[in-house]
């Protein structure tokens, strides 16, 4: 498993639209993703800093997202963004998302 892990600054009073947007837009667009497994999505107290980690099947899916799906993502948040947001990529070490998928299943 692969981790995307975006780190973004909203402008300010903006976290409440963001997340209607996020949830609207984003993630359709994730989920259309090949490879793609799960969003965890945190803000800050305060509401301006927030930091999404999307989850991928591959580490080779996970950078076609970032060619594929993730400058529509950019274009439909940018109005609420305060800056570049910042990307780090990772493998994932230990993660229970598989078990609960399993469980759920």
């Amino acid at each position: 498993m692969f981790a995307r892990n975006v780190a973004v600054r909203l402008k300010p009073n903006t976290l409440s639209d963001f997340t209607k947007t996020f949830e609207t837009n984003v993630l359709p667009i994730l989920r259309r993703q090949k490879g793609f497994q799960d969003e965890i999505t945190f803000a800050m107290p305060g509401g301006t800093d927030v930091i999404a980690i999307s989850l991928w099947d591959t580490k080779e899916n996970a950078e076609a997202y970032n060619t594929s799906g993730y400058p529509e993502v950019l274009k439909s948040l940018e109005r609420f963004l305060d800056g570049s947001p910042k990307l780090r990529v990772s493998d994932v070490l230990s993660s229970t998302l598989h078990k609960a998928a399993v469980v759920a299943a």
